[in-house]
């Protein structure tokens, strides 16, 4: 349970290391006393203490008897990840999906240290408070927990999705969404209302693994361009393409890209569904990772910019609220027709229990006080990663420095093969996520997607020196 006291050491935490960042402390350091610090900054000296200790904790800053506390020697986070050029190739068959099963054989292993999936862990969800609704509405209701939910989904969540995507400014019917298995079903569903096959489907490049297993699957062909670490998509790079190939459809994820954390700017996304609006092109929205923005204001979706009903907004609680409850939505715009005749004829419907749960769980406005105190750890396992990267990995290792999701995108030196890393690393029980599954293009043969979902423990961290040996021994 975090608490007020919680929120303030880390308070005092981001603002150290935000001093060793910007060079106001360099390394061998020592730190402010503990009364210098808290009569600064407005504490207490216990709070203060607080964040010290948890600081040397992770590894950020070490004591010394009588003396006080120092920065370590390894402090700084590694430099920036940079954008890799992208040559606008013709469309090109999906093939990476038998490593991509390889990859997803870790999904649900509680002996592997998982650094390839992208989960919080199970102390950042909101156990207690789940299983007591779930209980709850099963009892109250057994009827419609044991049989079928309709297919749109349950009433109550399609409300509640609704209404927190009116309040979020996302323009949305009351009966508009459509309830999933999760955000995949939503983008299956999607791309075969959308498309048929032996279609071109524009894609930024790196991309969700899946979305290339889901193109493969449905026959699909891809046109890829570049997602900046820094800036996402660009139009300027969307309109040569549209100019140049027959496009049927885009699958495109603006906020906190999968596997680069890239951030599409709010203009950029207007520009981009005005040009697809301009020639009638469907635009499937990946939009499962928004919620976890560590900046005050949540970024805008494409679907706040579509007025022709063209954007098919897909999300999902698996990375907020419960990954196993399986429960996602799709706001489909112009085709929720054809999408709700797709769903009759995949699965019927998603899991009743499941569904009452998730939709009670969010009538009791439980949902927001979640997220706060999930970005806030989210945020703070992802800044302690950055920092022991740069003791453990080889020389020449960059990383992007996301403003939210829980990845992070490692660019290891040219000679290290990410592929010969997954395998070494999977025979020491550490799971990643090799650069070159995430395109369709032999590129990214020396990236990985780390997942920063974990709580930092000792097992993480022996998890990631090993991982940093490894790379080094393949130099």
């Amino acid at each position: 349970m975090q608490t007020d006291e919680t929120y303030r050491y880390r308070t005092v935490e981001k603002h150290i290391r935000a001093m060793i960042e910007n060079r106001a402390l360099g390394l061998g350091d020592k730190l402010p006393s503990l009364r210098k610090l808290a009569t600064n900054l407005g504490v207490s000296i216990s709070t203060v203490n607080q964040a010290y200790v948890e600081l040397e904790r992770k590894g950020v800053i070490e004591a010394r008897p009588r003396s006080g506390f120092y920065v370590r020697q390894h402090a700084l986070r590694l430099p920036r990840t940079e954008a890799t050029a992208t040559p606008m190739d013709g469309p090109r068959p999906v093939t990476r999906i038998g490593l991509i099963q390889t990859v997803l054989e870790s999904v649900g292993r509680a002996d592997a240290v998982e650094l390839g999936v992208i989960a919080p862990g199970t102390e950042l969800l909101p156990l207690k408070e789940l299983s007591r609704i779930t209980a709850s509405v099963v009892r109250d209701h057994p009827e419609r927990a044991l049989g079928y939910a309709p297919i749109p989904g349950d009433p109550e969540l399609i409300r509640q999705i609704a209404f927190r995507s009116m309040e979020l400014g996302i323009p949305t019917d009351p009966g508009e969404p459509v309830i999933t298995a999760g955000c995949m079903e939503a983008l299956n569903l999607s791309l075969r209302s959308v498309c048929r096959r032996g279609d071109t489907v524009l894609i930024q490049t790196p991309t969700y693994y899946c979305f290339l297993q889901l193109l493969e699957t449905l026959g699909l062909r891809a046109i890829e361009i570049a997602s900046d670490p820094e800036g996402g998509v660009s139009p300027a790079d969307l309109d040569h393409a549209l100019r140049t190939f027959d496009i049927a459809a885009c699958i495109l994820a603006p906020n906190f890209n999968n596997p680069d954390s890239s951030l599409t700017p709010d203009e950029a996304k207007r520009e981009i569904v005005r040009m697809l609006a301009a020639r009638d092109i469907p635009l499937v929205e990946d939009d499962v990772s928004t919620d976890l923005h560590f900046t005050p204001k949540r970024p805008d979706t494409f679907k706040q910019f579509d007025e022709k009903g063209l954007v098919l907004l897909c999300s999902s609680f698996s990375k907020t609220i419960s990954p196993g409850y399986r429960v996602g939505w799709l706001l489909p715009g112009r085709f929720r027709q054809k999408v709700l005749e797709m769903k009759a004829v995949t699965n019927v419907s998603s899991s009743a229990p499941a569904q009452m749960a998730i939709g009670e769980y969010l009538r009791q406005g439980r949902l927001e006080r979640h997220l706060k105190r999930l970005r806030t750890a989210l945020e703070e396992q992802m800044d302690t990663m950055q920092f022991h990267l740069e003791r453990f990995f080889p020389a020449g290792t960059r990383v992007t420095h996301p403003e939210g999701g829980a990845v992070l995108w490692l660019e290891l030196p040219g000679r290290v093969d990410a592929v010969e890393l997954f395998f070494q690393a999977r025979s020491h029980g550490i799971g990643i996520a090799p650069g070159a599954i995430f395109s369709t293009q032999d590129k990214f043969s020396n990236y990985v997607r780390l997942s920063c979902g974990m709580p930092w423990s000792e097992r993480l961290h022996d998890g990631l020196r090993t991982l940093g040996e490894l790379a080094k021994a393949m130099i």
